[in-house]
């Protein structure tokens, strides 16, 4: 089996504990108009440019004038000239295909950069695209003594088969109400409260992330409203809920997709991540920062 991979490198302890590994993985099922890493939405992939290095020159069937692809023509090319010719950086795909082996001998020859607890962590776009060569990978890991964690959206009905591992998961909740959730991101919140219920009861360390994003969730009746919702869903002791911050970090990426940037609501404002964790550790419910 393959993985479809649009980027990786190590960061440490902001998705998983210690010095990690950090593979994103290509495809999402989600639309979130925020996200920050748009070129790994599409499950096929996408052509990123980059601008100031675009030449005429390295499409031979007219699709590039002054500094612009048109994308109308790429979809049906099938030769893909352009990005088979290494001696150009303005386009690419925006994944690499990699058999699983290859990815479990990377893991393997990092360990030494493992410190603090770390590993590798699976990340998206979404891993459960692909699933089946997502829960091979985790197990190889498990048999080399790699630390596993990743990070997922919660939605697919096969997630409870990947508990046995992951030694750490971290899972995306956007939203509380299922008719805004669909409204925004493109699919309901079912199978997120679904899967949220079966991993917090059955996992032994559990991080539920909230992007807190302005217009979307991030009032003071959402306060509320999160703090009954996972007081109702979370189970077990061993799950902590972390608010993260609406950025625009993966603006300019947009662009370089051929996709437009919708989100125009402006910034969260100053103490709002604070009264959010007030009103869940109010209700019993622990709150943490990475």
């Amino acid at each position: 089996m393959t993985l479809k991979i649009f980027q990786k490198g190590f960061n440490y302890s902001q998705d998983g504990q210690g010095n990690r590994l950090i593979l994103h993985l290509q495809g999402c099922n989600m639309k979130c108009p925020w996200c920050s890493n748009p070129e790994g939405m599409d499950r096929e992939g996408v052509l990123l440019v980059e601008k100031k290095w675009l030449r005429e020159s390295c499409c031979p069937k007219g699709a590039v004038k002054d500094s612009i692809l048109d994308r109308s023509i790429c979809q049906s090319c099938g030769e893909q000239v352009c990005i088979q010719n290494s001696r150009q950086k303005g386009i690419r795909v925006s994944y690499k295909e990699y058999e699983i082996e290859e990815v479990v001998k990377e893991c393997r020859m990092s360990k030494p950069m493992f410190f603090d607890g770390g590993g590798v962590t699976l990340t998206g776009g979404e891993i459960t695209i692909q699933f089946e060569p997502v829960k091979e990978l985790l197990q190889k890991l498990g048999k080399e003594g790699i630390h596993r964690a990743i990070e997922s959206n919660g939605t697919h009905p096969r997630m409870e088969e990947l508990i046995p591992y992951v030694d750490q998961w971290i899972m995306d909740v956007k939203h509380y109400d299922n008719d805004i959730h669909k409204e925004w991101v493109g699919v309901p919140n079912t199978w997120v409260i679904k899967n949220l219920e079966k991993v917090s009861e059955k996992h032994r360390n559990v991080l539920i992330r909230v992007p807190l994003i302005p217009g979307f969730n991030d009032s003071r009746k959402d306060a509320e409203c999160f703090s009954g919702f996972f007081k109702e869903h979370i189970r077990g002791n061993y799950t902590k809920v972390e608010f993260l911050t609406y950025h625009e970090f993966g603006k300019s990426k947009w662009e370089q997709c051929g996709l437009e940037y919708r989100m125009k609501a402006g910034r969260i404002q100053p103490g709002t991540v604070e009264y959010f964790e007030q009103i869940l550790n109010e209700n019993g419910i622990q709150c943490t920062r990475t």
